[in-house]
């Protein structure tokens, strides 16, 4: 099982990058990706890891963290195996690196639970400058 995170890098505050999250392996095989709840989360320097953004299996609804509502964006493909996280209007406090995670059987109360995935990507650093 892995889960392959891409699309961090270095920008300037105002300026979007979209984070890719492709997953593989046989727990996602034969159409299981869609089963998953596919989450974002992130770690800036000496903080904790804290939820960014979740999307349910298909036609479970997405969910965020207040901070970054109405200028991120969750969606996945599952015929691709992949979930992305556009960002835009970026600002310094997004820096961190970010994370995706996969889970399967996860409560509507546990979506931004760290604790409630069961399979993670190895992370991806974005960077906002001001």
């Amino acid at each position: 099982v892995q889960l392959q995170a891409s699309g961090g890098g270095m920008v300037q505050a105002g300026d979007s990058l979209r984070l890719s999250c492709a997953a593989s392996g046989r727990a996602f095989s034969d159409y299981a990706f869609s089963t998953y709840t596919m989450g974002w989360f992130r770690q800036a320097p000496g903080k904790d890891r804290e939820f960014v953004a979740s999307t349910r299996r298909s036609g479970g609804g997405t969910y965020y963290t207040d901070s970054v509502k109405g200028r991120f964006t969750i969606s996945r493909d599952n015929s691709k195996n992949t979930v992305y996280l556009q960002m835009n209007s970026l600002k310094p406090e997004d820096t961190a690196v970010y994370f995706c995670a996969a889970g399967r059987g996860i409560i509507l109360s546990q979506v931004r639970s760290d604790g409630a995935y069961n399979y993670w990507g190895q992370g991806t650093q974005v960077t906002v400058s001001s």
